[in-house]
């Protein structure tokens, strides 16, 4: 396989982002709250102001998009960043290309000053959660229904945590 490459996106590459935030809710629409036919309709302006409110990481194979993540730095909490729409293409999942987004992720946390990086998963997803583990996260008290329409239904996401100090 070729080189997997993962970089920060800057917000005039906020067409790239779409399309592969886009590709994201299309093959895995139960992992993400928002759909494919809310997210196509949105218009250049609301992308840009999504590009400048949390750093988007872009994972490229022979540069060829193949995954994303995000990384959002909350105001109220301003140690922590927060880790999310984290997304690799089928055909290279378990290769270590989740490992490269999430490494990048947290480099960009603690560039940001952060000491911590949480990251919310579904308590039903067992290959999520142990990824989550064997990268370092750990489970924390914090729990949270997985969609606000299906708040009936059960479904629990944890936060984790990963320390960025040494």
């Amino acid at each position: 396989m070729a080189e997997i490459t993962v970089r920060a996106l800057s917000e005039d590459e906020w067409d790239e982002y779409r399309s592969i935030r886009l590709e994201a809710l299309r093959e895995s629409p139960e992992a993400f709250v928002a759909t494919y036919a809310e997210e196509e309709q949105y218009d250049e302006d609301f992308w840009r102001l999504r590009m400048r409110r949390s750093q988007r990481l872009l994972a490229e194979v022979d540069g060829e998009a193949v995954g994303t993540a995000s990384v959002g730095f909350s105001e109220e909490e301003d140690h922590v960043a927060e880790l999310f729409g984290l997304w690799v293409t089928p055909s290279l999942r378990g290769t270590g290309l989740a490992t490269k987004l999430v490494a990048a992720g947290a480099k960009a946390a603690q560039e940001a000053g952060r000491t911590h990086l949480t990251y919310w998963v579904g308590t039903d997803n067992a290959r999520a959660v142990a990824f989550a583990s064997g990268y370092g996260f750990r489970p924390t008290d914090k729990r949270r229904p997985v969609r606000v329409e299906s708040e009936e239904d059960g479904e629990e996401e944890i936060q984790m945590i990963l320390s960025l100090v040494p």
